[in-house]
């Protein structure tokens, strides 16, 4: 069994320039990101960015659409061919670390077309603004404006391309690493909305001072999708300025997690994830907080293993994700 790496099959496209020198980095992670003391930031093409463009054998239409000009935060729609009746709502969250990743990268776009299709459902990709130009909570914040805006589109009829065949009595947060953080604490802030029926947790991306066995023990690859290191940058440049790693966005508080028990939770762990010991822990805060709480561990695979692995043990477990989420809604 192997931890999941970022796949050597994708086309990487980093920028090899060489930063002026009288700048000073104050932070890096290689290959994906690069702050400078001037406030300057530079974010390498690692993975590329694609149109909505998708192979009709899908059966699905994608879009892109604007939530917010003065924030620039928008959504790629991604709407089944299908006339079976009104569909459940999935608005996603990309992961990233807060820092990197896009609503168009690649990888999501494939993998995100392959939900709307297998689940048939509407899936909505939130592209929100990115650390450390936006710090938390802005992710956040674009999370429920999100929301919001999608809610009010059942009443604008130059949209009905997509809500005639919106459930929006039906709405599932979820995402992966980073964005499950996002669709976490976007429930908090909603979790008294009825239309709200589930949350679907990704390898969610929280941290605390406290080491867990996984963290330190885990043997990850050189070019691993998450490292203990990395994962440090990430909550470094994320949260506010003067928080620790154990704030509450970075490592929630049980007491908090009752105010979802009016929702069904899935978390998806993968088993050679550094994060496994703290999302099977936050299973267990849940259950304990009496909130109804489905865990799938995904045998072999790492992080990020549903975007970043083209290999067949990493196939099969999509497979099997996409089958416990399709579960997981339907009941």
């Amino acid at each position: 069994m192997a931890a999941t790496t970022l796949d050597p099959n994708f086309n990487l496209q980093i920028n090899g320039q060489e930063s002026p020198h009288h700048r000073v980095v104050v932070a890096e992670i290689d290959g994906l990101i690069r702050v400078y003391k001037d406030g300057h930031v530079e974010r390498p093409q690692i993975v590329p960015s694609v149109t909505c463009s998708l192979d009709p054998d899908l059966g699905v239409t994608c879009r892109d659409m604007i939530i917010d000009k003065c924030t620039n935060v928008w959504a790629r729609f991604y709407v089944p061919n299908t006339s079976q009746g009104r569909l459940p709502l999935m608005v996603y969250f990309h992961g990233g670390g807060f820092c990197v990743g896009s609503a168009s990268w690649s990888c999501y776009h494939e993998f995100l077309a392959k939900l709307a299709s297998s689940l048939s459902c509407v899936v909505v990709s939130v592209n929100y603004r990115l650390a450390p130009e936006n710090p938390l909570p802005a992710a956040y914040d674009d999370g429920v404006k999100a929301l919001v805006w999608l809610t009010q589109q059942n009443f604008v009829p130059s949209n009905d391309w997509w809500t005639r065949k919106c459930d929006f009595s039906s709405i599932f947060l979820a995402g992966d690493s980073a964005g499950a953080n996002i669709a976490y604490n976007v429930a908090l802030r909603v979790s008294r909305t009825p239309e709200i029926k589930g949350l679907i947790l990704i390898q969610p991306f929280f941290g605390g001072e406290r080491r867990t066995h996984s963290e330190k023990y885990t043997v990850q690859p050189p070019r691993s999708a998450l490292t203990l290191a990395a994962s440090d940058t990430y909550w470094r440049l994320s949260l506010p300025c003067g928080a620790n790693r154990d704030h509450p966005w970075c490592n929630p508080a049980a007491a908090r997690m009752e105010e979802l028990r009016n929702l069904r939770v899935m978390v998806c762990i993968s088993e050679m994830d550094i994060l496994k010991d703290r999302n099977l822990e936050m299973c267990g805060n849940l259950r304990s907080k009496s909130v109804k709480v489905e865990q799938l561990v995904c045998k072999g695979v790492g992080h990020a293993f549903q975007i970043l692995n083209k290999s067949a043990l990493s196939q099969s477990r999509v497979f099997e994700l996409i089958c416990h989420i399709k579960n997981f809604m339907g009941r």
